[in-house]
């Protein structure tokens, strides 16, 4: 049985992944009008992902007896000063979910919840993959260039990155 305080950590945490599967979906309409048709793929790949995230984190609650709630949200930002700048908000949203976890991970431990803490075993090396996705974008990014055609080789370059949908 989770406890409250768990329980209101793991509904955080579902919503939290839904508000990354919304961002990551918008950042890929950003792209895609913009005219980076290889980046708008990688990140609705990446937006179905999250949302996979987040109802993996749903079901756990739900089988663990408890009530798994979701809450507002938030409109994520539409506009975006460059497709760098993109992949630096990426990066930055990706560690601040890797602190959530983290924290999350902590309480299941303090309040020896070893079931839970199992669970989000997963989540940890996840986020360790993400972290590292979109470093290695950004490091791509500042190897090849935004500007001219480097941008148009870039853009080729992250679509390699995506992920067929459902994985």
């Amino acid at each position: 049985m989770l406890s409250e305080s768990i329980v209101a950590l793991l509904n955080r945490q579902i919503n939290r992944e839904f508000y990354s599967s919304n961002l990551y979906l918008q950042m890929s309409a950003w792209c895609e009008f913009k005219g980076l048709p290889g980046s708008g793929e990688f990140l609705k790949s990446h937006a179905d992902e999250e949302l996979a995230h987040g109802r993996k984190l749903f079901d756990y609650v739900h089988e663990a007896g408890a009530m798994p709630l979701i809450g507002s949200v938030g409109q994520p930002p539409t506009e975006f000063a460059s497709l760098t700048d993109v992949f630096e908000k990426t990066y930055e949203h990706e560690r601040f979910i890797t602190a959530s976890i983290n924290e999350l991970v902590g309480a299941a431990l303090e309040e020896k919840d070893f079931s839970t803490f199992q669970f989000l075993q997963w989540y940890v090396s996840e986020q360790h993959e993400e972290e590292k996705l979109f470093r290695s974008i950004l490091d791509k990014a500042s190897l090849i260039g935004t500007e001219g055609r480097s941008l148009y080789f870039l853009d080729k370059e992250i679509r390699k990155f995506a992920r067929p949908s459902g994985t």
